[in-house]
């Protein structure tokens, strides 16, 4: 949950889970920022998939435009708030937990405090490999 964000990510990773084909990738030119801190990243291109939340009987169900990253992360996609305002979603972020109306009822997301935490700890790893790395080819030439 990122409701600061004004970009639906969409990792590697879960593309390949997914089994999504990457001829229904769209072009896109435009570069963003704080994915990796101090970097600039270009998506490989953007994908519509259906997306859909909660367990029968409380589904609900949208396509929603997800920009798809070549980077490895552990999280399996990030939703911002275009993604909550085409659901309608409310995100408690001190509970951890994504409310939104279905057809049959509330649908409640909900995850843990020790998942969200080794969640940003590797992440924070990650970055700061790439920025080491990068670094020391400076360094070297």
């Amino acid at each position: 949950m990122d409701g600061g964000s004004g970009l639906n990510i969409l990792y590697a990773n879960t593309l390949e889970l997914l089994e999504l084909d990457q001829s229904q990738l769209r072009g896109n030119t435009m570069p963003f920022h704080g994915i990796v801190p101090g970097k600039r990243t270009w998506p490989l291109g953007r994908i519509d998939p259906p997306v859909c939340f909660g367990t029968p009987p409380t589904t609900t169900r949208r396509s929603s435009p997800l920009r798809w990253l070549s980077l490895r992360e552990c999280t399996t996609a990030i939703l911002g708030w275009p993604c909550y305002a085409k659901f309608m979603a409310v995100p408690n972020y001190m509970y951890l937990k994504l409310k939104m109306s279905s057809p049959n009822g509330v649908i409640t997301v909900e995850s843990m405090y020790e998942h969200a935490y080794d969640c940003d700890v590797e992440c924070i790893e990650y970055a700061e490999a790439i920025v080491e790395v990068e670094t020391l080819i400076v360094n070297l030439d």
